[in-house]
């Protein structure tokens, strides 16, 4: 059978930034999800001027749909951020995937890695996780879908029974209520994701959009039991492992209380560390646990505008790189300007992080691993190996961006610029004209060609807005979310982790 091959043209092509020059007046011949040749043109492309690279991707998000400053949420450190995320009523899962998703795919992203943190509850939790896959199908994306898991520390970094103690008396019945934890035994958990792997397998069309991993919170929200219930089901499983690590500094501070051997040779004892397991965040590790991380072959999702956005801090990328980790970019559902822009993401973590002066401590062929390939392998697991992506060359995933060059260089006067510098200097989602995942053309003029994104947001606004009218405890809640931040910050500015954990 003669293979079908569609060609895209573009007046330039980064097939490996950082790496290869860039090159002018190429053709891309895409074959179903791979690209089967690269081809220089003649002549220079008819119409406005296109710039074809590799699609980006994201290491760490959770498929949230309302933004931090909408939640009034806006300006909180993570320990009291988070409760914020419980403000709105369970709405439709599919509602608030899809449009969380067009919002990624629009932005530059195809390959997308989901937490699941943040239960609807509408549904029984199977059918739910189904929603968000057939979310992912019709917009035309690949996630990791991870199965999120926590039976300890519902309102802080104790046990819930003492951070009751230490909040007002008038808090305390509510913040029990809404946020202690309802511990399960680490086999229902394990359980419910061998539930999900089975309805998956069901229905190919969505499995084939969905890699399922395991998903505990992080070790502050997880017990010895569960962890170790997790490694022994990734060890034999082989699927992948999604988990945040070292945050903020109140968790470095519990870590170093309640872990003297060191929080990472913890997670080595338990046999977690290992190629399968991504860890968001690490942005207070230190040079001995990155060491230990890159010699385990474990990926560490950095984060840079959620943790800025939160006053986590900033991770120590630089750092990383030396020791020899895996690094990814994750958007975290917290970018800079609230858009899930992976351009402006990326080129924000290349500003903090490429070196001061004269110094350079991240390099352009690093940026990209770092944007584009190295995130693949924490959605994907083991299996992005098999189709390689984050690069523009034959036998590659046919996912790429293509840009509307004419809106970025709109200001030329020498020929002899760098394509790679105009990118990294300005481009930005809105510049993202076609988005290509797996050969389907899932963005065409800026718009996401599988949904119709307006008139699903204008479905989901209706039935949150219709929900909080209804309901009056809403509004309380909210109140006692913004007393609940100040007992918060009390406790964690005492800093003082005796008997507490």
């Amino acid at each position: 059978m003669t293979e079908v091959v569609t060609p895209l043209d573009c007046a330039w092509l980064l097939a490996e930034p950082g790496t290869a020059p860039a090159r002018a007046d190429m053709r891309i011949g895409l074959s179903r999800a791979h690209i089967a040749s690269i081809e220089p043109l003649s002549t220079t492309p008819a119409g406005p001027r296109r710039l074809v690279l590799p699609a980006l991707a994201n290491a760490h998000d959770h498929a949230r749909t309302f933004r931090s400053a909408t939640l009034g949420a806006f300006g909180q450190p993570l320990e009291s951020w988070l409760h914020f995320l419980g403000v709105l009523p369970g709405v439709d899962p599919y509602l608030c995937a899809a449009t969380s998703f067009a919002r990624s795919v629009r932005h530059g992203v195809t390959n997308l890695m989901v937490h699941y943190t943040r239960v609807q509850g509408g549904l029984p939790y199977v059918e739910e996780a189904l929603a968000v896959a057939r979310a992912a199908r019709d917009v035309g994306i690949h996630i990791g879908f991870a199965v999120a898991m926590r039976d300890r520390h519902g309102i802080g970094l104790c046990d819930d029974a003492t951070m009751l103690a230490a909040l007002r008396p008038a808090l305390r019945e509510p913040v029990s209520q809404r946020l202690a934890v309802r511990p399960l035994p680490p086999a229902e958990h394990l359980a419910m994701v061998d539930a999900l792997a089975q309805a998956l397998s069901a229905d190919p069309g969505l499995a084939s959009n969905v890699t399922l991993q395991y998903g505990p919170a992080g070790v502050q929200w997880c017990s010895t039991p569960l962890l170790e219930s997790v490694a022994q089901a990734s060890h034999c499983s082989g699927r992948p492992v999604h988990m945040h690590l070292l945050e903020t500094r109140y968790q470095r501070d519990w870590a170093d209380h309640t872990h003297p051997q060191g929080i990472v040779n913890y997670l080595d004892s338990l046999g977690l560390l290992s190629p399968r397991l991504t860890l968001a965040h690490c942005a207070w590790a230190r040079d001995d646990e990155l060491a230990l991380l890159a010699e385990r072959g474990v990926t560490i999702a950095v984060n840079t505008s959620s943790n800025l956005g939160l006053k986590s801090g900033i991770a120590p990328l630089a750092a990383m790189l030396q020791q020899g980790c895996r690094v990814a970019m994750g958007l975290d559902g917290m970018a800079f300007n609230e858009d899930d822009d992976a351009l402006h993401e990326m080129r924000l973590a290349f500003a903090l992080h490429r070196g001061w002066g004269f110094e350079h401590s991240m390099s352009r062929s690093q940026l990209w691993a770092f944007a584009a390939r190295h995130g693949r392998r924490s959605v994907r697991g083991a299996s992005a190996d098999a189709l390689p992506g984050g690069t523009v060359t034959p036998g590659a995933a046919a996912d790429l961006l293509v840009l509307d060059w004419d809106a970025v260089d709109d200001d030329s006067l020498f020929d002899d610029v760098d394509p790679l510098d105009l990118l990294l200097a300005r481009a930005r989602g809105l510049h993202i004209d076609q988005v290509v995942a797996g050969g389907r053309t899932v963005v065409r003029n800026g718009r996401v060609t599988g949904i119709d994104e307006a008139a699903l947001k204008t479905e989901l606004l209706a039935s949150v807005r219709a929900a909080l009218a209804e309901g009056s405890d809403f509004a309380t809640w909210r109140r006692q979310l913004g007393e609940l931040a100040g007992d918060l910050g009390s406790f964690y500015r005492r800093s003082s982790w005796a008997g507490c954990c």
